[in-house]
């Protein structure tokens, strides 16, 4: 398939290049590369054609997608200084809901430096956790701030790392793709990262792209970015690009008073690459002072409206009107010359529906409760950031202050699971908390830590949610404790276990056409009647849910498991794959278990269906006087009992 590029005729113009058509070829897609011999064939015999008709005569290398209009899409881009981790997606974001609220179709792309390919092989506690798109594309936790913000999903196109980069271009170079040329980072590389972000803005129709960079302004693995986008802003004309820099105000304890030296130089390294910022957000643990705020607008040329405070609130959630209060969002779009394009009566809407998230989120609470996270990351609560998001959407709904506590796996001994501990054990680890969440994870590390209580929560009628690791640890707990199945376990952790109820199952992968990889992204679940998970997806047959997981529960186990009374309510829509269980509530106030990842799908107006559940569920615990239909009208069950004749089928 041929691309479209860009030559320019009127070099000493002011003027953005006039665009004419060039040959090129678009590097193939990594689920592309793996076509027949035959069509490789094919594909190499019309380059030959196509590139024999081809010329390259100019340095103005500028891809162009097919369908792209010049001055139909404008683009936001948010750079770092002074050091990384201080919120661009968050600050990125939140101007993006902004725009989108005022009718604007915005789309996000973060644009990663590490050369790995994505994120799916990244240690939390160095990047955070692993976020996954519908699209089964891992990435890294910026991106489901922007899903939870937009309230869109996101795809592949939102997300280039560097490795992503140099892979296509490497791959257009052995397709002859350049014409002979000596390809290079300027123009062959800055070329490719303007043509995706080109081709997102053509894919999603948008009004507006906002580009992340990750870093900061000085880093080398970043620089061919930063390159691109002076080049972008240079090839689109005035009025096409708004550059936000995001800098940080340094506050010593010993001095007493805000610097701003290091925001300074920051901005100067940026400015040193070309990029003349438009606004400028302070990043602080108090609000920038006047002063310092006036150093920055003097030093980096921008006018001090457009110098913002982004200091430390109780939630990210406040800043989209933090930002509309400093009148943010209106520069933005009197630098991108878009007024004519708001639409009033729907950012009257979005802000009512937002205002009255907000107002929850920091009004009072009528309840309070302890919700325990317990697993082997919990030193990083980025390695948890979108269970954190989704229990806070939840506490704002229900009314409930939620205290987090947080219990790390691997520090729990075999006393503490002895059950003939006279010192209490996890009964007393646990003393005081009034739901419990099992997270996500790999390896073995913490697992039986994680097996003792889920134990204690079934025993005790504790309100439990596992996800992912959470569901198997629960299925290996229940076939140990329940079913007798001594020595019950996975063999990700035990490839000799008596019983494996959890198992990489090579006839279901087969079929999912996954061979030996991860389950990845979106899929449906089929949602049994009467039961606990129909009554929280609203009795729906069918949800879409997220899963990033290898491992299933072994068929021949289910009969068994279900025989001795547990429910597995949601399944594969055609093959034998457990996908939520539960326990009756004539035995459980709330056990449930999700192999998919529901915090995943949380959004701000829409918590997950499964953390209101719990959440509620932890707050009839706390407040066990509390007439149930005042904690909540709609998530607490009202069917207590569920009968041997509800509940599914056992598989064949």
């Amino acid at each position: 398939m041929l691309n479209r590029h860009q030559e320019a005729s009127d070099v000493g113009s002011n003027h953005p290049p006039q665009i004419h058509i060039a040959s090129g070829l678009t590097p193939p897609e990594p689920n592309q590369q793996q076509g027949s011999t035959s069509r490789d064939a094919r594909g190499s015999q019309q380059l030959l054609a196509d590139t024999g008709h081809a010329t390259q005569e100019s340095e103005f290398y500028n891809p162009i997608p097919p369908g792209y209009t010049p001055g139909r899409h404008k683009y936001v881009v948010v750079m770092g200084t002074v050091m990384s981790g201080l919120g661009k997606g968050i600050l990125s974001s939140s101007l993006a809901k902004l725009l989108k609220d005022k009718g604007l179709v915005v789309a996000p792309i973060k644009m990663e430096g590490y050369l790995n390919i994505d994120s799916g092989t990244l240690n939390p506690y160095r990047h955070g956790e692993v976020f996954v798109l519908d699209d089964g594309m891992e990435t890294d936790m910026d991106l489901g701030t922007y899903e939870r913000m937009l309230d869109q999903d996101l795809t592949r196109d939102n997300y280039v790392t560097s490795g992503q980069v140099f892979r296509r271009v490497l791959d257009k170079e052995r397709h002859g793709g350049y014409l002979g040329r000596d390809v290079q980072m300027i123009p062959h590389v800055t070329g490719e990262v303007k043509y995706m972000i080109r081709n997102l803005a053509v894919q999603r129709k948008a009004d507006v792209v906002f580009v992340e960079v990750g870093g900061t302004a000085g880093d080398y693995e970043n620089g061919f970015y930063i390159e691109a986008l002076r080049e972008l802003a240079f090839e689109e004309g005035p009025g096409s690009v708004c550059f936000v820099a995001l800098t940080y105000i340094i506050e010593p304890n010993a001095l007493g008073e805000q610097k701003s030296k290091a925001a300074q130089l920051g901005l100067k390294k940026l400015m040193e690459a070309g990029i003349q910022p438009h606004l400028v957000a302070c990043r602080a643990q108090h609000p920038v002072s006047d002063s310092a705020c006036q150093k920055i607008a003097m030093f980096s040329n921008v006018p001090i409206k457009r110098v913002f405070s982004m200091h430390d609130r109780s939630s990210i959630y406040t800043i989209p009107d933090a930002i509309r209060d400093a009148g943010l969002d209106r520069e933005t779009l009197s630098i991108l010359n878009l007024h004519d394009r708001v639409n009033q009566v729907a950012e009257d809407r979005a802000r009512e529906q937002w205002g009255g998230f907000v107002s929850r989120l920091t009004g009072e609470r009528r309840y309070s409760v302890c919700v325990g996270i317990t697993g082997k990351y919990t030193a990083l609560r980025d390695a948890y950031a979108s269970i954190d998001k989704a229990l806070e959407h939840a506490g704002a709904h229900l009314s409930a202050k939620l205290e987090v506590r947080w219990i790390d796996t691997t520090e729990i001994d075999a006393a503490q699971l002895d059950r003939k501990d006279t010192g209490g054990g996890i009964a007393q680890l646990l003393d005081g908390i009034d739901a419990v969440i099992v997270p996500g994870g790999f390896g073995h590390r913490g697992t039986e830590g994680k097996i003792g209580c889920i134990r204690h929560c079934r025993e005790t009628g504790l309100p439990y949610l596992g996800i992912c690791m959470g569901f198997q640890m629960a299925v290996v707990e229940y076939a140990r404790h329940v079913c007798g199945l001594d020595g019950a376990g996975s063999t990700e952790f035990d490839p000799q276990s008596a019983h494996p109820v959890i198992d990489v199952l090579p006839e279901q992968k087969k079929i999912e056409g996954l061979g030996g990889n991860m389950r990845l992204g979106g899929h449906d679940v089929q949602v049994h009647v009467r039961t606990l998970a129909s009554f929280l997806f609203d009795k729906k047959a069918s949800v879409r849910q997220r899963f990033r997981h290898r491992y299933e529960v072994d068929p021949k186990y289910i009969d068994q498991l279900e025989k001795h009374g547990l429910i597995f309510s949601g399944r594969h829509p055609q093959q034998p794959i457990m996908q939520i269980l539960e326990l009756p509530g004539s035995v459980h106030p709330y056990f449930i278990g999700a192999q998919f990842h529901p915090e995943l799908t949380g959004r701000p107006l829409r918590p997950h269906p499964m953390f209101l559940g719990l959440v509620a569920s932890a707050i009839r615990r706390a407040h066990p006087d509390e007439p149930a239909d005042k904690i909540s009208k709609r998530w607490l069950p009202k069917i207590t009992v569920v009968s041997k004749a509800d509940a599914p089928a056992p598989s064949k």
